[in-house]
């Protein structure tokens, strides 16, 4: 999620802080009182107690989130939460300021409203929460308890009843009745066990509910919701309308099933999709649908790879695994070191931004939904590490990497995905790389920098494979065949975070510089 390391950010900042004025905040809700409340009110601690209220009402995160942030926020539920609750705590902290305030305390808070949660934000997080939903099969109940495959019970926060309509609401707003209904009801189901809400009745989601489950066919759910409505107001304009509608439309419905006409027939699902293989890729991503038969897997081994005699590796080869045969994908384990790896990331934290993709029609870079991740470029000029990590992709693929694209580091955080795609250009689009005159993308180095929960595989789906993150590894394969022609077999997908944070590293490499290096007994066929 694009906003994690904000997030992360500010817990540090509170850790750290707290450190330093032990005796004036130690809480999170105190830190963010510390960056509004003018200096001169901070030296004299005159805090108003209206202000100090809302401070110790925000302090509600547990003491293990400001010790591993990350880890903390590794979590969806907890991403989600926290992302809403600064969100709209923040709109309260402007109420009150407004209210009686000094001009000191409104210009310290329309600077740092910036680098907060907003309202883009906080939607950005609920749709995140729906992708995993659908992506990896759960049920809203799993998501709300926090249960999530691969998650600690340190980690595990559960959503509220205010939390579950408010997901519902994000996704009424899209016209996604699915979503709506899938929420609206795990609300309910929660105020009906008996917990209590701040913010919304039965009355309010079952409104939702049935005008939700009508607009996908179900019309006898629709009246049952909108019957129970009115039994507990009775008073509900709208309700009583619904009610005539729906028993007309129904006994309309029971007319035309009995004289031979057309049934009216339930619409109940996802919406509609933009990318035909949704399906294979979701399969993919939780592990099934994997196309590895006996007969593939005994063309699969792993070897001690010197790379034609290297004189860097004749004494210490690297460990090669073969991942797959047709489109050769090898995986190198032990490639790179932790502190190889923490450098890379301490240095492309500053420099993180949301990615982008090259638009197939006008060529102009620009972020898309399909991608939601931060990336950033590290020049081999920034660091000897990363000299040091180009030079090693070179020794050991055999290729020059001195026509290459920089190294790109790239974080996914919670529900964190690049949809299927392909590295190399196609004819049918502009040449993304004509500006850089070094050809088209011949091979991709992709580093994983980290291990994930769960979730976050990188999955092929026109040949079923699916490889997951291992820590200090690199996959590695040719997108183009020798004669330069794109090899289609190679469209992959980067699948969601559901439960941690994925670090990655990718090394693109050209077609100029590579015409004596690559193999020509590199096999074409298909399966």
């Amino acid at each position: 999620m694009a906003l994690c390391w904000l997030l992360i950010h500010i817990f540090l900042l509170t850790s750290s802080s707290s450190l330093a004025h032990n005796d004036f905040f130690t809480s999170i809700g105190e830190f963010i009182l510390s960056q509004v409340v003018p200096t001169s009110n901070k030296k004299s601690q005159v805090v108003p107690r209206s202000l100090k209220k809302w401070a110790d009402r925000l302090d509600v995160l547990s003491a293990a989130a400001t010790q591993d942030p990350e880890g903390f926020l590794g979590h969806p539920v907890n991403a989600f939460k926290l992302m809403k609750r600064l969100n709209t705590e923040w709109g309260e902290l402007e109420s009150l300021v407004l209210t009686d305030m000094s001009d000191g305390f409104i210009s310290n808070l329309t600077i740092k409203r910036q680098h907060f949660p907003n309202d883009d934000d906080q939607t950005g997080a609920a749709k995140a929460l729906m992708r995993l939903l659908d992506t990896y099969q759960l049920d809203t109940n799993t998501i709300s308890t926090g249960a999530l495959p691969g998650s600690s019970s340190s980690q595990r926060s559960a959503l509220t009843v205010d939390d579950c309509y408010d997901l519902g609401k994000v996704a009424y707003s899209e016209a996604d009745y699915y979503h709506t209904e899938l929420w609206m009801v795990q609300a309910l189901r929660q105020l009906d066990e008996g917990e209590a809400s701040n913010a919304v009745d039965a009355v309010t989601i079952l409104d939702y509910l049935s005008y939700s489950v009508y607009q996908q066919g179900a019309l006898e759910r629709a009246l049952a919701f909108t019957r129970r409505l009115l039994a507990l107001d009775p008073t509900h304009l709208r309700a009583k309308g619904n009610l005539k509608y729906f028993e007309y439309q129904l006994d309309k419905q029971k007319a035309d099933e009995e004289g031979g006409g057309r049934q009216r027939s339930e619409t109940r699902g996802r919406p509609a999709d933009y990318l035909p293989e949704r399906k294979k890729y979701e399969q993919l991503c939780r592990g099934e649908g994997l196309r590895m038969t006996p007969r593939r897997q005994s063309r699969l081994f792993c070897r001690y790879h010197d790379n034609n005699r290297h004189p860097k590796y004749v004494i210490g080869p690297v460990k090669q695994e073969d991942e797959w045969d047709r489109p050769r994908i090898v995986r190198y384990h032990d490639i790179v070191s932790d502190a190889e790896i923490e450098k890379v990331k301490e240095l492309a934290k500053p420099k993180l931004r949301r990615a982008t993709i090259s638009n197939p029609v006008t060529g102009v870079l620009e972020t898309a939904h399909y991608r939601i991740s931060k990336s950033a470029w590290l020049g081999a000029f920034e660091h000897p590490v990363v000299d040091r990590i180009n030079q090693r992709v070179q020794d050991v693929t055999g290729l020059d990497v001195t026509t290459a694209e920089e190294l790109q580091v790239a974080n996914y955080g919670v529900g964190g995905q690049y949809e299927p795609h392909f590295d190399f250009g196609r004819k049918d689009e502009p040449d993304a790389f004509e500006e850089l005159g070094t050809g088209n993308r011949i091979a991709t180095w992709l580093l994983y920098m980290s291990d994930v929960q769960a979730g976050g595989a990188t999955v092929f789906t026109d040949v079923g494979a699916a490889i997951w993150p291992k820590k200090g590894t690199a996959v590695f394969w040719f997108n183009l065949f020798p004669s330069g022609e794109g090899d289609y077999r190679t469209r992959h997908a980067a699948c969601p975070v559901l439960v941690g944070n994925k670090w990655v590293s990718n090394k693109w490499i050209h077609e100029r510089g590579q015409e004596f290096r690559r193999r020509c007994d590199l096999h074409e066929g298909t399966d």
